[in-house]
Formats: structure tokens, C-alpha cells, sequence
């Protein structure tokens, strides 16, 4: 059982459950499959939100729709037409949790206010240390890493890109999120 149900639930005697670490997420893209490790200890409120969006079916469909070599891959929100998807109310930002924004680990996109992130996120490239708590953009939440598929990540990264809109770094040929599911 995950910790954040157990306190939903207000349970707070963990010794007779198990309560899970991590949480087992498999992308299945329009180029391969990336297993994520989600870290629910040091980021509950964070991966919860990514499960609630995964379950609900979100993520299936969309793109990568920002991609810039060397530093990052973003999806999330954006459909093939670079429509964004509705989506719940922002979260509060964990960036704090001690998880660092190094190469493989995801974390969570949101605009310049702290606490702004719904849904998109994006996968590190490279280690991105002005990313973390502390760092000049006041941090971006890590809540887990690539556990599998990295070749996968570095094959988006390489994609070519232009701009649509006022868009810019899109891949010029969508890469589809097919499918997301948590496989625990």
C-alpha cells in the first residue's frame, strides 16, 4: 500500500503493512518503452498526482512536445495538434525532497510560480544542477528516475525539431505517448 493512501486513509501505524517505496511506471512510446522508479517517500505528493493522472488516462496520446539535446524532453500536455489537455489544480512543488535533477531522473514542469505544476513533466538529459531546490529558478520536483528505456530518452532528444506556433523545439515528426500504466 503507498504511503500517501496509508495517510489519506489516516493510518499511521506502518509496521503491520507494506507500504511501498517506489511505484513502477512503463511509458509506451511511438519509439520504445521507458521504465520509470517513482520515489513515493520523498515525493508523495508528487507521485500521487502523477498516478492519478496516469490512471485516469491522461497521458495517453500525447506527445513530446518540447525537446531540447543536452538538457531535456518534456510531454505531458500537448496532443498532435499542440492542443493541451484540461487539467486539475496545481500541486505543491517538493523540490525539496532531497532527489536531484541528474541525468534519467523525471520531475515536474510548471511555470515560473513554485507551486504551478499539473501534469507535464520532463525527463533530464544531462545533469541539471540550476534546476534543483536552492538553484536560480527556485527549484523543479524530481519524483523518480528512468529505470529502463534510456536509450529510449536519448532517441527523442536526438529527434529533430522546429517550432509550431509559437511552439518552439517540437519535434518535427510526433513521438505519441501510446500508453502510460503503473505496473506494482
Amino acid at each position: 500500500m503507498h504511503k500517501v493512501l496509508c495517510l489519506a486513509l489516516g493510518l499511521t501505524a506502518f509496521s503491520s503493512l507494506t507500504v511501498q517505496a517506489e511505484v513502477t511506471v512503463v511509458m509506451d512510446t511511438s519509439v520504445g518503452e521507458i521504465e520509470f522508479k517513482l520515489d513515493d517517500e520523498k515525493a508523495p505528493i508528487t507521485v500521487a498526482n502523477f498516478v492519478e493522472y496516469t490512471e485516469a488516462g491522461h497521458y495517453d496520446g500525447l506527445i513530446f512536445h518540447r525537446v531540447i539535446p543536452k538538457f531535456m524532453i518534456q510531454a505531458g500536455g500537448m496532443d498532435a495538434d499542440m492542443e493541451q489537455r484540461d487539467t486539475r489544480a496545481p500541486i505543491k512543488n517538493e523540490s525539496n525532497n532531497g532527489l536531484r535533477n541528474v541525468r534519467g531522473s523525471i520531475a515536474m514542469a510548471r511555470t515560473q510560480a513554485l507551486d504551478s505544476a499539473t501534469s507535464q513533466f520532463f525527463i533530464n538529459t544531462k545533469d541539471n544542477p540550476s534546476l534543483n531546490d536552492g538553484g536560480p529558478y527556485g527549484g523543479y520536483a524530481v519524483f523518480g528516475k528512468v529505470s529502463r528505456g534510456m536509450d529510449v530518452v536519448d532517441t527523442i532528444s536526438a529527434t529533430e525539431t522546429g517550432s509550431v506556433g509559437f511552439y518552439r523545439d517540437v519535434p518535427v515528426k510526433p513521438i505519441v505517448i501510446n500508453s502510460v500504466k503503473v505496473v506494482d
